[in-house]
């Protein structure tokens, strides 16, 4: 893989330190982002105002807002640099395994290792960081429930998380008000728990907005749950809230496509979109 394969591109909204150009203003064009790591980066991630790099020898980088929740996972004086943020990528070095996945919360980071531990740390005012209590902090911890839990995939919303195990079960924790948890309530949850609505699924992709839920399963089907004021789960005359998982039945019109399974899914604040392979034709 070549050098520019690899390099980092943003431009957008600066503040905060955002995009990671030393700068706490908007970049109108894109900008190569001029990191420390000393390799070729292989996942990125990123939330409203922080971002995370990692170096195929599983280094993590981050950068952005902080204010003192600790997102960065920086430690004491290695944090903001200007007015509550950090404008240029640092080596999360409190963690002490390489990092295959990394996701960026509205106020904490999760990161995966390659071993299928899951780290988090940051914000838990919300139970965001699924230990129990609402202790946050800047230091990278494991996740005690998930110590024998291999996970394979990680998605983070505002203020509440998915991870999918290797035997394709979803769990999910933090803040449940717009039932982003699909536990079929409003509830918030201390520790990760299984999705029971999904359990005789087996999931292959998960994804956050940030107050919804989404899962594709091996059989390409989608299934949404959570904030649905905006109508973003895809399903027509739904109430605001969603609390358990809803297929999201689309393409059904015989339109002479062939059938289609979902590949891959991705939400926002308010709006989603996925990745749909047809077959025939």
């Amino acid at each position: 893989m070549s050098s520019a394969v690899s390099s980092l591109v943003f431009r957008g909204y600066g503040g905060f330190g955002a995009l990671g150009h030393s700068v706490y203003h908007r970049e109108l064009l894109p900008k190569l982002v001029e990191g420390s790591w000393d390799g070729e980066i292989c996942c990125i991630a990123t939330s409203g105002t922080h971002t995370a790099a990692i170096t195929k020898s599983g280094k993590l980088y981050i950068w952005g807002r902080d204010e003192g929740d600790g997102r960065l996972g920086l430690g004491p004086g290695c944090g903001p640099d200007h007015a509550g943020g950090n404008s240029t990528p640092s080596e999360v070095k409190a963690l002490p395994v390489p990092v295959a996945a990394a996701s960026c919360g509205g106020f904490f980071t999760m990161a995966l290792s390659e071993e299928g531990q899951l780290w988090n740390w940051g914000a838990n005012s919300n139970y965001e960081l699924g230990r129990g209590d609402k202790i946050g902090g800047w230091k990278p911890q494991p996740v005690p429930s998930l110590k024998d839990v291999r996970i394979v995939q990680i998605a983070s919303g505002g203020y509440h998380s998915l991870a999918l195990t290797d035997k394709g079960e979803v769990l999910s924790w933090g803040h449940g008000g717009h039932g982003q948890l699909g536990h079929s309530s409003l509830h918030s949850r201390k520790i990760p728990e299984p999705v029971e609505a999904l359990a005789n699924e087996r999931i292959s992709y998960i994804a956050c907005g940030g107050s919804s839920s989404a899962a594709i399963t091996d059989k390409g089907k989608l299934y949404m749950w959570g904030n649905t004021a905006d109508s973003q789960l895809g399903v027509p005359g739904l109430r605001d809230v969603q609390s358990s998982p809803i297929e999201v039945k689309f393409l059904l019109e015989d339109d002479g496509l062939g059938d289609h399974n979902v590949v891959s899914v991705a939400v926002g604040a308010s709006h989603a979109m996925c990745l749909v392979s047809r077959s025939g034709g």
